[in-house]
């Protein structure tokens, strides 16, 4: 697909306002995949090169979690693979779907999505609690699956489901939450934009570039004291998506 310098102009600057958005009160999905459909790229190139930018944030975020010694791998691993299976099943689907199908899905999925991510009532927090009990394998294992075939389809708000998968069914502190979800959401972005890769619907040179921006601006919002994020993330969360409908209602 030929790239244009209007491609890249609307495209960076987006994603490193995706990067500060996440980092600062999580949404940043939300954001990155309508950026390069505002661009004009079509549905499924738009889809499958923002499994490229969020896979490379989402690396560094999860070697962090890593780092800490948050992550259960005994835990991860079986989810892993139920995530593997989960995503690589929603990336075939999102290919075989048609252009004006994916469009009349995405007027219905962004808008719940975002009213999901943007609806803090829906978090719990728990006590830190040993994590491996049979409830948390179960709700591990289905949720990476479920999830995970919706991040291989389309993918905005993956993180955020994951978190209250865990918080609300499995009883996870949200710190805990948080870095298993990671390490799905991980799994979930690479095995998809794998597939995507094997059949060439990445812009990998407008991907890569996005990705460089994404994880600025993600570096930048994780530096930044706010107090008062979501009073941020919400408004420009609203008004990007805003942007895309009267795109594609005009397309």
């Amino acid at each position: 697909m030929p790239l244009t310098p209007t491609m890249f102009l609307i495209v960076c600057p987006l994603l490193f306002l995706a990067g500060l958005v996440d980092a600062i009160g999580g949404g940043g999905g939300l954001i990155s995949l309508p950026a390069y459909l505002l661009a004009g790229l079509p549905i499924h190139n738009s889809i499958a090169t923002n499994k490229l930018s969020s896979a490379c944030g989402t690396t560094l975020t999860t070697v962090r979690f890593i780092r800490h010694g948050l992550v259960d791998f005994k835990l991860a691993v079986p989810s892993v693979l139920c995530a593997v299976i989960g995503s690589s099943l929603g990336a075939q689907l999102s290919l075989r779907m048609s252009e004006q199908v994916m469009k009349h899905i995405l007027f219905v999925i962004l808008p719940l999505a975002a009213f999901i991510v943007l609806n803090k009532k829906l978090f719990q927090d728990h006590a830190s609690t040993t994590l491996e009990t049979k409830r948390s394998y179960v709700v591990a294992g289905v949720s990476a699956f479920l999830i995970g075939m919706y991040d291989g389809f389309y993918g905005p708000g993956t993180g955020t489901f994951l978190i209250i998968a865990f918080t609300v069914f499995a009883k996870m502190g949200l710190s805990q939450a948080n870095a298993q979800a990671k390490v799905i959401n991980l799994t979930t972005n690479l095995t998809s934009l794998t597939i995507f890769l094997l059949n060439g619907q990445v812009v990998i040179g407008l991907g890569l570039a996005a990705a460089a921006c994404n994880m600025a601006g993600n570096y930048i919002g994780s530096s930044l004291a706010m107090e008062k994020g979501s009073r941020i993330t919400r408004p420009v969360i609203l008004i990007v998506l805003g942007l895309l409908f009267v795109k594609i209602l005009t397309s």
